[in-house]
């Protein structure tokens, strides 16, 4: 049997794990592997940033429901992945990330480029590995993405010293898997879904609260058959939309700070709440103690962990959502539908009292929520959407109207500015035939434009709308609201100028400046597949993001608009 070195057996130890694309940056430690990656039918994409190639692997998972793949070097290129592993460890987002290291005979020497990776990485990964034998690559590759995929899906990490990648080996087919205290509950305890079939019976305000959860479980079907089987509203999280379809007559929107009326006040009012792949993020909640105060809570989540987290559960089912959905759904057979019209009617009610809401003149300024509602009318809404974080990020959730999972990727819970354009990227990368647009406010584009030369040079034909309204709008408008309008460091300026950088960097550069251009851009935009594509839109600097829930006040203290200031606490 023939040697290989190690870097030869991490290859192929990637190609037995189906994996097509790689993001990367090479560095001295890593440079070993990237010899036979040069050679392997795995296409390597180039980041101009480590934190972009990690954004990139997520988006390419988001996408996909596939593990995304990123590579770096030792130090600080290892460094630079901690962003997007805390990121997708927090959403939930399976990737392996590859990070070369010094040689153990220099590790714990301050080497040149030495960063203590694995003790680094510990809390921002679901697992790590710090490989000092080569005959084991194989196997802990296969671990790894095992383990990336499989419960609560997350980023693990793969610490690989030099001397490591260069020592040789024989080839050893991976074997079976058996991580002791690793085995993911998958059937929820029959006992627990009757209780659950029993409590959903009986209630009158149900609310079926889910996330994305049901996104990672791929259980956006048997989600829609359950709510129609008991026919119960569903509001969908952030992390959730596209889970369930906005245009379903049970949709109630997204819940929590900046979450429609409806579903903010229908959480509130309601008796009980089926919580399905979500874990009582605080946004969602506001206060804790006063959120949803008259609900029994069903709590249906992969890990155990987030049961009884936040808020303590009547009814805890520990297991894969869409396997649960399942046995409820075939626990419900032979009970009737029940006839929820007092409290339908109700929510329609708020539906109609309580739209979204915003105000385009014609003679402007360009409102943001204008632009998000002309770009879905002239896709039809069939588009991959991909945000940064912001005040863009939530008009994007708002008035976008999802329809199909994996089609609005953004990021949740660490709130990562820069997301977009490395996430587009990948997403475009692992769905090529989908058109991906990515919406970015101007101070989140800054943070990592410089991966648009990845996507003009790879030919990944991305395109971003820039929403500018000269600041960090999220903090301008907390400035504006709660901190005696001191705009502290928040304002960017009208210097840059957008349409140059986008041309300078490979991509086609566009611009609009009053509400009748928007339209007639956009089409410009949706025209142009040869390239990149960067839009700016010069918004309303002033234009606030409502319904808003401040933060640690309690859901029934929402602020639906500019008029309702004066009842800020």
């Amino acid at each position: 049997m023939s040697t290989i070195t190690g870097a030869q057996a991490l290859i192929t130890a990637l190609e037995h794990e189906g994996v097509d694309v790689v993001f990367g940056v090479p560095g001295g430690a890593i440079l070993p592997a990237y010899d036979p990656l040069h050679d392997s039918p795995i296409r390597h994409i180039l980041a101009r940033h480590e934190q972009g190639a990690g954004h990139m692997a997520e988006g390419y998972a988001w996408a996909t429901g596939r593990v995304g793949v990123a590579m770096a070097t030792s130090g600080p290129g290892a460094t630079n992945l901690v962003t997007p592993l805390a990121d997708a460890l927090m959403d939930s987002v399976p990737i392996v990330a590859i990070t070369g290291q010094v040689p153990t005979s220099a590790v714990g020497n301050d080497a040149f480029q030495e960063a203590y990776t694995t003790g680094i990485t510990m809390p921002a990964t679901k697992h790590n590995y710090f490989v000092t034998d080569v005959d084991e690559i194989p196997q802990v590759v296969r671990e790894a993405f095992h383990i990336a995929s499989t419960g609560r899906p997350g980023p693990v990490l793969i610490d690989l010293p030099k001397n490591v990648l260069t020592a040789t080996t024989t080839w050893r087919e991976p074997g079976e898997i058996s991580l002791a205290g690793y085995k993911p509950t998958v059937d929820g305890h029959p006992r627990r879904v009757k209780e659950a079939v029993d409590l959903i019976a009986e209630a009158q305000r149900p609310v079926l609260y889910v996330g994305g959860g049901i996104i990672k479980a791929n259980a956006s079907a048997e989600l829609r058959r359950f709510a129609e089987l008991v026919n119960v509203p569903v509001t969908t999280t952030l992390m959730g939309r596209g889970a369930f379809p906005d245009d379903h007559r049970l949709s109630l929107g997204m819940p929590g700070m900046h979450g429609t009326y409806t579903a903010i006040t229908a959480l509130q009012k309601a008796d009980l709440l089926i919580a399905i792949g979500v874990r009582f993020d605080d946004r969602v909640t506001g206060k804790v103690d006063t959120f949803a105060p008259h609900a029994k809570v069903i709590h249906v989540d992969v890990d155990p962990a987030e049961i009884g987290k936040v808020r303590t559960a009547d009814v805890p089912i520990v297991g894969d959502a869409r396997r649960i959905l399942t046995q409820l759904i075939e626990a419900w057979a032979g009970r009737e539908t029940p006839d929820r019209h007092p409290w339908l009617d109700t929510i329609a009610a708020w539906k109609r009292d309580y739209p979204l809401r915003y105000d385009q003149q014609p003679d402007g300024p360009i409102k943001p929520q204008f632009v998000i509602e002309e770009l879905y009318r002239l896709t039809d809404g069939d588009a991959t959407l991909v945000a940064g974080v912001g005040q863009h990020q939530m008009w994007a959730s708002q008035f976008w109207r999802f329809s199909d999972p994996r089609r609005w990727i953004n990021s949740g819970g660490l709130g990562t500015m820069g997301f977009a354009i490395p996430a587009a990227i990948g997403a475009k990368v692992g769905r090529p035939d989908d058109l991906v647009y990515a919406i970015d406010g101007d101070g989140s584009f800054q943070m990592t434009l410089q991966e648009l030369i990845t996507a003009a040079s790879e030919g990944i034909p991305v395109k971003v709308a820039v929403f500018n309204n000269r600041s960090y709008g999220m903090v301008t408008q907390w400035q504006k609201l709660f901190y005696g309008g001191k705009l502290s460091a928040s304002v960017l300026g009208d210097d840059v100028d957008y349409v140059k950088i986008a041309e300078g960097l490979g991509c086609a550069g566009l611009r609009a400046e009053t509400p009748d251009e928007v339209a007639p851009t956009l089409e410009k935009s949706l025209a142009i597949d040869d390239r990149p594509v960067v839009v700016e839109l010069v918004v309303d600097p002033d234009e606030m993001v409502f319904p808003m829930v401040p933060a640690g006040a309690s859901n029934d203290e929402v602020i639906l608009g500019p008029d309702d200031l004066g009842a800020l606490p």
